[in-house]
């Protein structure tokens, strides 16, 4: 069953459209990338699931069923503002949240204390939200997202401000909520993020969908006219008429090659330009490089690449 449906939704703010029949699935069991640049309608999207904004037309339904307040116990949301009652205690704020969500005392307890440990904050159960830093206060906030085992999180943003280990840790979690049969949608433009662990993804631009699909299929459909290039010197071969872009990365290149161009000749010209060659491979594109074309109208044979 799908755990997520929207149907030819539009919704508009006076006459502004932040969302333009707009229609995915999110399977059960998956991590769903909702992806667009800033201001594209994923917030206004995510929104309209979890019942904050109702649409202006067409359908929804979440768990096989119109959103009502009978769903909210099965949806873990963490918003992209955050907020937490900055003079509450972390412990109690998290067993208010816990008890609105249904839980009893003793039982929530237990889930308190057993994700502060994971999440290296038992230290700080009897702080003030407001001596917590953004990442801690973040943690918290995710905690209450999932304190009541969902059985669908929605996380807006949910690495926005995050350090390193923190972002692995939460990678880590939602891995393993994934395992667990949980179904998750997360929002973001992080695309490195969304390729390691999507399986289905939503492109959303100008509020409307522009790219769906597996991740798999996504990226088969754009090709293998891309080239990773680790090499050391000049890199005036770039600027050739093989190459349509390029992104220029700390240890390498990744290159995208005009239509019809041989990946051999721009090793060829490397070398000749007296460039060191590293690494030299072909690939599918990154999807960082498939939402750069996406959203800058880059895609120069004008093929339509929805898939509902």
């Amino acid at each position: 069953m799908n755990v997520v449906e929207l149907k030819n939704v539009t919704k508009r703010f006076n006459e502004f459209v932040a969302v333009k029949d707009l229609s995915f699935e999110v399977r059960r069991g998956t991590v769903f990338g909702l992806l667009g640049p800033n201001g594209a309608g994923k917030t206004t999207s995510i929104r309209m699931i979890v019942n904050i904004f109702a649409p202006d037309e067409g359908d929804i339904l979440v768990l096989g069923q119109h959103i009502s307040s009978d769903l909210q116990p099965r949806i873990g949301y963490l918003p992209e503002e955050r907020g937490l009652y900055r003079k509450m205690k972390v412990g109690e704020q998290l067993l208010f949240f816990a008890n609105l969500k249904g839980l009893d005392t003793p039982e929530a307890s237990r889930r308190i204390d057993e994700w502060l440990r994971k999440f290296e904050l038992s230290d700080w159960k009897d702080k003030k939200a407001a001596d917590l830093s953004k990442g801690m206060q973040q943690k918290v906030q995710f905690i209450i997202a999932i304190i009541h085992e969902p059985e669908l999180l929605i996380l807006d943003e949910p690495f926005s401000g995050l350090d390193p280990v923190s972002v692995n840790l939460l990678k880590g979690v939602i891995s393993d909520l994934r395992q667990r049969g949980k179904t998750i949608i997360f929002s973001t433009h992080q695309m490195e993020q969304v390729e390691q662990m999507c399986d289905d993804i939503c492109l959303i631009n100008h509020s409307t969908k522009v790219l769906g699909g597996s991740l798999r299929e996504v990226k088969r459909r754009f090709g293998r006219n891309t080239v990773i290039l680790d090499y050391e010197g000049p890199d005036s071969f770039l600027s050739s008429d093989l190459v349509k872009r390029h992104n220029r990365f700390p240890n390498y290149s990744e290159i995208t090659l005009n239509d019809g161009s041989d990946a051999q000749e721009v090793l060829l010209r490397a070398i000749g330009a007296g460039a060191r060659v590293n690494r030299f491979e072909m690939v599918e594109p990154s999807l960082n490089e498939i939402f750069i074309e996406i959203v800058t109208g880059k895609n120069e044979k004008g093929t339509d690449h929805n898939q509902a």
